[in-house]
């Protein structure tokens, strides 16, 4: 697609996995998902939002063209993963055909990576409202966007 030439290709995959090495030793937590959607699930959504108005805005030229270089994208992205899959910060791979089961596991993984602390649950009471002494709260009518069809 001509995004870089070889050589910054090949400085990526050198530089990058140095670079998630020093934001891991920084304290940084890296967790990197890749969500795999099958095939026929692709087709489905493509030709979804090719016949449907609605969805057209998702539908970008650069999908248009990772269709037509798909095999050359896997490729690509069975390189990142070679070059990048390291042990400080691997990647996850996430069957997305179903989008709401993808997002479920995704989250479940992602917090399973932390230990939460048991949640406070002491009982809360709501403060009485500040009262406003007089002062107006300004307008600013100039900046509302208003609410169609008024």
């Amino acid at each position: 697609m001509g995004f870089c030439s070889d050589a910054e290709y090949r400085e990526f995959f050198q530089s990058c996995p140095e670079f998630e090495r020093m934001l891991v030793n920084s304290g940084i937590h890296l967790i990197k998902y890749w969500f795999s959607v099958s095939d026929e699930e692709q087709e489905r959504r493509f030709r979804s939002r090719i016949e449907d108005p609605s969805k057209r805005w998702k539908l970008s030229p650069m999908d248009l063209e990772s269709r037509a270089r798909w095999v050359e994208y896997t490729k690509a992205k069975d390189a990142m993963f070679l070059h990048t899959d390291i042990p400080v910060a691997p990647w996850h791979i996430v069957p997305a055909d179903d989008k709401k089961c993808a997002r479920l596991n995704t989250m479940a993984h992602l917090l399973d990576r932390f230990e939460i602390d048991e949640l406070n649950n002491e009982e809360l009471t709501l403060p009485e409202r500040q009262k406003s002494e007089g002062y107006t709260p300004k307008p600013f009518a100039d900046k509302i966007i208003p609410l169609p069809y008024e």
